[in-house]
């Protein structure tokens, strides 16, 4: 089976349309202001409408009022909200789509509040002091492979480019990936030949799996 792939931090509809083109999943739509790739309500509508309805359209929210959240989710068409911050289990039950909950991973004992999430999916991002992604660093693979070990859908994020996605997903074999800085020609823009390596090695790792 096809690992599931989203380009998270799109912010014009050119990037959503040439990534859909190439093959992607799903395309993520930042809406925490001080992240170099933010898009605004307008903004986010308008790459969300330009999608064909097989690629899914993620919200990406920090510590968000429950209230802009749905907001999002009905303005934009969100198949997905993916929560970055603090938000508690109960916070993440509240909303009527799909709900991945993000973590940042430093050592085994940020796996310890995992279990506490009965969300759709478990997105593994590398801890870098004061950043909550983005930062195009990678952790301990090996740790994302224990998470796996839950049962629970793991999206693997953290320092993922065209040049080592396959070996993310055969060592890690993860439900999904999820790529931000590796595909892009400056925060927020996306490189289209990168993004095309990127799917491209991305189904090689499937295929040579299967």
């Amino acid at each position: 089976m096809d690992t599931f792939l989203k380009i998270c931090g799109i912010t014009s509809v050119e990037d959503a349309i040439e990534a859909a083109d190439a093959g992607i999943d799903a395309v993520g739509l930042m809406f925490h202001k001080p992240s170099p790739r933010f898009v605004d309500k307008n903004m986010a509508a308008a790459i969300a409408g330009a999608l064909p309805p097989s690629v899914a359209r993620v919200g990406v929210f920090v510590n968000s009022e429950p209230a802009f959240v749905r907001e999002m989710i009905t303005e934009c068409g969100l198949d997905i909200a993916q929560f970055h911050g603090d938000e508690t289990p109960g916070y993440c039950s509240r909303f009527p789509v799909r709900v991945w909950k993000a973590f940042r991973i430093r050592d085994e004992a940020s796996l310890k509040a995992l279990s506490d999430y009965q969300t759709d999916a478990w997105l593994l991002d590398s801890f870098v002091k004061g950043a909550l992604g983005g930062t195009g660093e990678r952790f301990n693979w090996d740790l994302a492979v224990e998470a796996g070990r839950s049962g629970v859908p793991i999206v693997l994020a953290g320092g993922l480019a065209p040049d080592n996605v396959e070996n993310a997903i055969r060592t890690v074999g993860p439900w999904g990936i999820d790529v931000s800085s590796g595909v892009e020609s400056a925060p927020g823009r996306k490189d289209p030949a990168k993004v095309r390596e990127f799917i491209r090695a991305a189904r090689a790792a499937a295929s040579a799996s299967g």
